[in-house]
């Protein structure tokens, strides 16, 4: 008697929706991957440049991601902030920042100043990092925006001695009032300050995000395996 095939709507639509979601999800980590290789090569072409010292009369056009900037003027000691989940070699770890007026300017910078550990013993301790007093130079790399984590509830007021979670240029120029250049500068230059400046790169993760893709592209492979084995029943005319 002879055999025939039917088909099976049920594995089809299970296979052709994780099909879809495997190819959409490589896709994705595909393009993550090229946007950091992206950076990397930005990031290598501008910081063999030669550091740019920013006062008012720098074009904007100059203001590039990664550049090496130099900027002269004084800390406002009194605004200290602090971005909270950010490790470093495996070490839980926070940001500290602090606003920098620009001599002979009324315009300000976000100065990322370095890493510090977090107290092991209570969570919501911030340290006490010095400060150089008077009008000081340094050096650091222009980012258009730190690397962003998880909001944990409703983000609070931006306050001086704040734990944040992430921090926005925009709000806090309105907090203020004062007048903020659109980016923040990772410091570079040494500093007897008891903090880390090894910034991690952005660059990094790229053969990750590469390797997400191929699993990605694997589970796609799989669910058309699943169909094939699946999706029709034999019986019989």
């Amino acid at each position: 008697m002879p055999i025939s095939f039917r088909f099976r709507l049920i594995p089809f639509i299970a296979s052709l929706l994780l099909i879809s979601l495997g190819i959409a999800l490589a896709q994705w980590q595909t393009h993550r991957a090229e946007e950091k290789e992206t950076l990397a090569a930005q990031m290598a072409e501008r910081q063999h440049l030669p550091a740019l010292a920013l006062n008012a009369q720098t074009p904007p056009g100059q203001l590039l991601a990664f550049r090496k900037l130099q900027v002269s003027g004084q800390f406002i000691r009194e605004w200290p902030l602090y971005l909270d989940n950010r490790p470093l070699q495996g070490k839980a770890g926070l940001y500290v920042l602090m606003p920098f007026k620009l001599a002979n300017s009324s315009k300000y910078v976000l100065i990322a100043r370095g890493w510090h550990p977090r107290d092991a013993r209570d969570r919501m301790h911030v340290p006490d990092i010095p400060v150089p007093g008077g009008q000081v130079m340094l050096e650091g790399i222009l980012r258009d925006r730190l690397e962003r984590v998880m909001q944990l509830g409703q983000a609070e007021a931006v306050k001086p001695g704040s734990l944040l979670q992430n921090i926005d240029v925009e709000a806090l120029a309105k907090q203020t009032r004062w007048e903020f250049y659109p980016f923040v500068l990772e410091q570079t230059s040494l500093e007897n300050d008891g903090l880390s400046r090894e910034w991690p790169m952005p660059s990094a993760g790229a053969d990750k995000h590469r390797g997400y893709a191929f699993q990605w592209y694997a589970l796609a492979l799989m669910a058309l395996l699943f169909f094939v084995v699946t999706g029709f029943r034999r019986g019989k005319n």
